[in-house]
């Protein structure tokens, strides 16, 4: 008895079953295009901020609560009691909102990721969605990067509420948003770094040595050319990305009598050279762990 084969089979093997003729389209599986991928990538996206909307109270505690104390002990009481010259308010606004955006941004990355990879769980599955494991790791960027957008802004009403003589002029806010932007992702890689190769059981003490140095080797409460006579100080804040962020902002918004700012094009260029190098960190950091 012969059987027939297919053409382009090879004698004695089996031909591969395809659908049946009678298959209603509808129901074939799919490849998996570029459209599902995006689709999927912006419903994992909506999820989680779909969720941030239902604890918005939570997270407006988190954000707010801290740059508050900020603008209000150091540019308010202080000013008040005179340990502040005139003018420091408007240096000290647009470094606390470059703050924000840049903290948060780094937070809201570093800690869920270190939750989901060793207590939840809730990683694995995201890992199966059908995207590749870089997007979800720019999921988890792009996230942190829009939390951090969000505090930076409500900051700038709260610093008209809490500071007499801060200015914001509106006519350089597109540009502001924009470097805002790049350092809240610059914030998020850093976030996405940390959040990938610290040890979940030290990552108290990982926190305690990160984020108190990042935030006072910012500028975020002083210029950074009025450190010119403590050089080794200014060099070690040219180290932190914050610095660049807390700088473009100045540049943008400060008179030009006022006190000097780094270029903006400098700090556009350092920013995104921290994005290139910490966000190429962190996505194989967060490769090895999803292999893990």
């Amino acid at each position: 008895m012969s059987t027939a084969t297919a053409p382009g089979t090879a004698p004695g093997t089996a031909p591969v079953p395809g659908p049946a003729p009678g298959f209603p389209p509808e129901l074939r599986p799919a490849p998996i295009g570029v459209r599902s991928v995006t689709r999927t990538f912006f419903f994992i996206l909506w999820r989680d901020v779909f969720v941030t909307g239902r604890e918005l109270g939570t997270f407006l505690a988190q954000v707010l609560v801290e740059p508050f104390f900020i603008l209000f002990v150091f540019g308010k009481v202080l000013g008040e009691l005179g340990f502040t010259g005139g003018g420091f308010q408007q240096v000290l606004l647009p470094g606390v909102v470059a703050l924000s955006s840049f903290l948060v941004s780094l937070q809201n990355t570093a800690l869920p990721l270190i939750i989901d990879f060793s207590w939840s769980k809730e990683i694995e599955d995201r890992l199966l969605a059908p995207i590749p494991i870089t997007l979800v790791a720019v999921e988890k960027l792009v996230f942190g990067m829009l939390r951090g957008i969000v505090a930076s802004l409500l900051m700038i009403p709260m610093g008209f509420l809490v500071l007499d003589d801060a200015t914001w002029p509106m006519d350089s806010f597109p540009a502001t948003v924009g470097v805002l932007l790049m350092g809240a992702l610059a914030g998020s890689t850093v976030g996405l770094t940390i959040g990938t190769l610290a040890p979940p059981r030290h990552i108290s003490i990982v926190f305690a040595v990160a984020l108190t140095p990042l935030m006072f080797t910012g500028c975020t409460q002083f210029p950074w050319h009025g450190l010119a006579d403590v050089r080794w100080f200014q060099v070690l804040c040219a180290f932190n990305p914050l610095t660049y962020v807390s700088e473009g902002i100045r540049a943008l918004l400060l008179p030009p009598g006022g006190p000097g700012s780094i270029p903006l094009w400098v700090d556009l260029s350092a920013l995104t050279a921290a994005i290139l190098i910490f966000g190429a960190i962190g996505i194989r950091g967060f490769h090895r762990r999803a292999r893990d």
